[in-house]
C-alpha cells in the first residue's frame, strides 16, 4: 500500500503541525497494525478485511477514529467474513490524536523507561518508540494474542519494544519513569506505584468517566496531581476474556413496572453519557450504573438507569415536554442521585470534577477534591 499520503493527511487532522508529535504520526504505517477490524451494523459486528480492499483500508486506518478490533472474545483477525459477530468491544486502535494526546500528557522527553498499558494493536507503542527509542518502551497487554501479533507488526516497521503479556493491575516487571495507559481504571492499581520511580509520572482515565488523571510519585511512594481540565474516555481494563455480561434481564424486567416510586422531575430526559461531566460525577458517585437511552412509539425521549444491585429507573419525557415521569425500584434511587448532580450543575454553573486536586496513596486509594467536594475511589 501506498500509505504516506495518507499517513501525513492523518498528521494535519489529528495533530498539530508544531507538536513534536507530527512527524511520529506521519511516518508510522497504522494499516500494518489494523489489517482487519470491525464495523457496527443491525445484525451485530461485521470484519472488514483490509487487504481485500486497499482503498477501503487505507480510509480507515489514516482517519482519526477508532477502530474496534476485538468484540466480547473474538477478534477481527479470527472472525469469519462476513458474518456479524455480537458483544461488546473488548479492544481497539483508538483514534490516533487520543493516544498523541495522553501520551503527551506523559511528558516523554524527560522519560527513560515508558510503561505502556493495554498494547491493543500495537499503535501507540509505534508512536512510542519512534519519540524515545524501542529499548525505552515497555507494552503490556492481559491478551496473549494481542501481545504477540503486536510484536509481530511492530517488527515489521523496525521497532522491538519488549512487549508484555500482562495484567498491569497485578505485580510488574521493572522500574519505570513514566506509566501511560490506554484503558480506564477504577482507581489507581497499587502495582504502578510500586514500579514507578520517585518523580516518575502515571496517566489514565478513570473508568466510567471522561476524565483524564495526571499524578507525579511523591517520596512516600504514593502520587499527587490533578484531573485534566481536558476529556477522554477508553474502554475499561478487564483481567479475562470479556466484560461481565449486561444488565439485559433487568431492562426486561422493568421496561412497564410501575416501580416503587413514582415522581414527576423538572428536567427533559438526559443523555447522561453525551454530558460528560455530569456522567464522570454521577459515576464516581454511584459507580457501575448502566445507562440506555430510546424513544417511545410516538417519539418520546426515554432513559433507563440500572445497577446490578437490582436498583434502577426509568424517565419519560412525551414529545415536546420538559418535563419528565420518572419511575423507580430496588435499594437505592438512581435517578434521585442524578437529579441532586443536574441541579448543582445549574446552580454553580459547572461540577467539581475536571480541575479536581488529585491525592494517590502508596496503596492505590485515589482521592479527587475540588471546592469543598471530595470523594475517594
Amino acid at each position: 500500500m501506498e500509505w504516506k499520503n495518507q499517513a501525513a493527511e492523518l498528521a494535519r487532522t489529528a495533530v498539530h503541525p508544531t507538536s513534536r508529535w507530527y512527524p511520529t504520526v506521519m511516518s508510522t504505517p497504522r494499516h500494518v497494525f489494523v489489517p482487519r477490524w470491525y464495523t457496527a451494523g443491525p445484525e451485530g459486528w461485521t470484519p472488514v478485511d483490509g487487504p481485500a480492499d486497499e482503498e477501503a483500508w487505507a480510509r480507515a486506518a489514516y482517519a482519526d477514529q477508532t477502530l474496534v478490533t476485538r468484540v466480547g472474545p473474538m477478534h477481527a483477525d479470527h472472525a469469519s467474513d462476513g458474518e456479524a459477530v455480537t458483544g461488546r468491544p473488548t479492544s481497539s486502535s483508538t483514534l490516533p490524536s487520543l493516544v498523541v494526546k495522553m501520551l503527551s500528557y506523559g511528558r516523554l522527553r524527560e522519560c527513560r523507561d515508558l510503561l505502556d498499558v493495554a498494547t491493543g494493536s500495537g499503535y501507540s507503542a509505534a508512536l512510542a518508540c519512534a519519540q524515545i527509542g524501542d529499548d525505552c518502551v515497555t507494552t503490556v497487554d492481559v491478551d496473549p494474542y494481542l501481545t504477540g501479533a503486536a510484536a509481530e507488526r511492530l517488527a515489521a516497521i523496525g521497532h522491538a519494544p519488549k512487549v508484555l503479556t500482562q495484567d498491569a493491575a497485578a505485580t510488574l516487571p521493572g522500574e519505570y519513569d513514566r506509566i501511560v495507559s490506554m484503558v480506564s481504571v477504577p482507581s489507581i492499581p497499587a502495582s504502578w506505584l510500586r514500579v514507578l520511580r520517585p518523580g516518575g509520572r502515571l496517566v489514565t482515565t478513570l473508568a466510567g468517566t471522561g476524565l483524564i488523571l495526571t499524578a507525579d510519585k511523591t517520596d512516600d511512594g504514593g502520587a499527587v496531581g490533578c484531573i485534566e481540565w481536558d476529556r477522554a474516555a477508553f474502554m475499561a481494563a478487564r483481567t479475562s476474556d470479556d466484560y461481565p455480561p449486561l444488565l439485559n434481564e433487568l431492562h426486561k424486567k422493568v421496561s412497564d413496572q410501575e416501580g416503587e416510586e413514582v415522581t414527576t422531575s423538572s428536567f427533559p430526559v438526559l443523555d447522561v453519557m453525551q454530558a460528560w461531566e455530569v456522567w464522570s460525577m454521577l459515576t464516581l458517585t454511584a459507580p457501575g450504573i448502566e445507562h440506555r437511552t430510546g424513544t417511545d412509539d410516538d417519539g418520546g425521549r426515554m432513559a433507563w438507569m440500572l445497577h446490578q444491585d437490582g436498583s434502577w429507573a426509568r424517565a419519560h419525557t412525551t414529545p415536546g415536554g420538559r418535563t419528565t415521569t420518572v419511575h423507580q425500584g430496588g435499594p437505592r434511587r438512581l435517578y434521585t442521585l442524578l437529579e441532586e448532580i443536574r441541579w448543582r450543575w445549574i446552580e454553580h454553573g459547572e461540577l467539581p470534577v475536571y480541575g479536581a486536586r488529585v491525592t494517590i496513596t502508596p496503596e492505590g486509594a485515589t482521592t479527587l477534591s475540588r471546592g469543598g467536594w471530595t470523594v475517594t475511589l
